[in-house]
């Protein structure tokens, strides 16, 4: 058996894990389904899953997929023209309180496969 911790996408997996871990793997199961649907297509798919977790002001969340949406092509502008599409439903803040943690996930984002 190998000393070497897995590589968790999640903070929350390995606490989940080392107690239910056939919930974690149900739980990666199902995220992967989601991840395989056809259509919206990637960009617009990732843009939705960041806008929300703007809503629910999950900052790592926000920032995790602003740099998945730059690497299958969103530009900055797109990124945050999703983000004040949450003003009119959730206020100022939550939008306002995202920003920074885009930004630092656009640019910690390889080249978009698009270029």
């Amino acid at each position: 058996m190998s000393d070497k911790e897995p590589d968790w996408n999640f903070p929350f997996e390995g606490p989940l894990h080392e107690v239910f871990p056939a919930l974690h793997e149900a739980q990666n199961a199902w995220l992967a389904q989601i991840d395989s649907l056809q259509a919206p297509d990637r960009k617009t798919h990732e843009l939705i899953r960041m806008v929300c977790t703007v809503i629910l002001r999950n900052p790592e969340g926000v920032q995790r997929h602003a740099m998945l949406a730059k690497e299958v092509g969103a530009s900055w502008e797109e990124l945050v023209g999703s983000i004040m599409l949450t003003l009119p439903g959730f206020g100022l803040l939550p939008a306002v309180a995202a920003l920074p943690y885009a930004r630092r996930g656009f640019d910690s984002a390889p080249e978009s496969e698009t270029d």
